[in-house]
């Protein structure tokens, strides 16, 4: 089964990442490393999260769009980014989450596969 492992920043890791980059970049990939050893890593991308606001875009029923700078849902969490994992089952793809050595929040979705 495939599970996305969405990656939300917080404070704490923004902060983390300000103080030692280097040491927080090397526990990031030493995780995806690990991932990608045992053939669990599908793939996934790191959003910009530092220079350029996201922008975001909402339509209504009757078609009308607006557009606004920043993220859907405003707070202290912001989307940093995600990974596609294949895995046996939702228990496996949580305990890798659980695995992230960095203080981010990390929502666990199963991907929507068609038959």
């Amino acid at each position: 089964m495939k599970f996305a492992l969405v990656i939300f920043e917080t404070d704490a890791s923004r902060r983390r990442i300000e103080a030692d980059r280097a040491a927080y970049r090397k526990e990031y990939e030493g995780w995806i490393g690990g991932l990608a050893a045992a053939g669990k890593l599908v793939g996934g991308e790191a959003l910009e999260t530092e220079s350029l606001a996201p922008a975001t875009v909402r339509t209504t029923a009757d078609g009308t769009t607006t557009v606004s700078d920043g993220p859907a849902l405003p707070g202290e969490e912001t989307l940093g980014g995600w990974f596609l994992v294949e895995v046996a089952d939702r228990a496996e793809a949580v305990e890798l989450a659980r695995s992230l050595p960095t203080p981010e929040t990390v929502e666990v979705r199963p991907v929507l596969e068609s038959a």
